[in-house]
């Protein structure tokens, strides 16, 4: 359950940060390359902050 939802969170931050650089400001794509490099973090070390955050919060 907590990956699928890692998973809709990070497509979201991306798909929203394109959009917003596309009408707002070039520089969004900033925080799509963040999300990127923190996937690709997250695949090599596996820990996740988002992980984290949710299992704070309550997620199971």
């Amino acid at each position: 359950m907590i990956n699928r939802l890692i998973r809709a969170i990070a497509g979201s931050f991306i798909l929203i940060s394109l959009a917003l650089a596309i009408y707002v400001n070039i520089n969004w794509l900033w925080f799509t390359a963040f999300v990127g490099a923190n996937l690709l973090q997250s695949s090599i070390t596996k820990w996740c902050l988002m992980e984290d955050i949710l299992k704070k919060l309550g997620v199971k």
